[in-house]
């Protein structure tokens, strides 16, 4: 019974970490601006301690931190999964500390999915709209996000501004990509020589 609640307990967390795959963000938008208005109560709760969470910066971060955190957890989760344990056993019985054997032992193990998952995620984030729009209210020069820009550009029948937007998304994707790339490669062979 212990192995079916931790069964059942586990696939409530995958059930989560789902969530945003299988919820249409727009839906996720709008979700997420009724949880954190002003008249809701988490959403008074917050304003009662002077956060602010709908039409600023911090909403726009929730709302991509939400749909796209499955991209790192999922590319994280096999890697921990495949995790030998003896590595973690061998570094105790040298007399590693906890955080020793994180830093030393398991970080440079996760470091390429991590950066994988980051990179994806980032890439999910610059071109969110539904979950974005919603919360972000489009505040001149305050919360104004760039997919929405380009669809605003693209209403204006200003192609060329769209473009423009659109080019420099890809452009600060592919460089993000390559960064990426990079940095996977390099953390690759610091495992590969430890």
């Amino acid at each position: 019974t212990v192995h079916t609640k931790k069964a059942k307990a586990l696939g409530l967390v995958d059930a989560i970490v789902d969530l945003p795959f299988a919820l249409p963000t727009s839906v996720a938008g709008i979700a997420l601006t009724a949880m954190f208005a002003q008249n809701s109560w988490l959403g008074s709760a917050l304003a009662n301690i002077g956060i602010t969470v709908v039409y600023t910066p911090l909403g726009i971060m929730i709302a991509m931190f939400f749909t796209s955190l499955p991209f790192v957890v999922r590319t994280v989760q096999p890697v921990l999964e495949d995790l030998d344990p003896a590595l973690e056993e061998a570094a105790q019985s040298l007399g590693g500390s906890d955080w020793s054997i994180f830093r030393r032992v398991i970080l440079p193990l996760l470091t390429p999915a991590l950066l994988a998952g980051l990179s994806l995620s980032f890439a999910r984030s610059l071109g969110e709209f539904g979950a974005v729009i919603f919360i972000a209210g489009n505040r001149p020069n305050s919360t104004e996000i760039t997919s929405l820009l380009a669809f605003i550009r693209l209403e204006e029948y200003n192609y060329q501004g769209a473009a423009a937007i659109a080019s420099v998304m890809l452009f600060a994707a592919f460089v993000m990509l390559a960064v990426t790339n990079y940095l996977q490669a390099r953390a690759l062979r610091y495992t590969v020589r430890s």
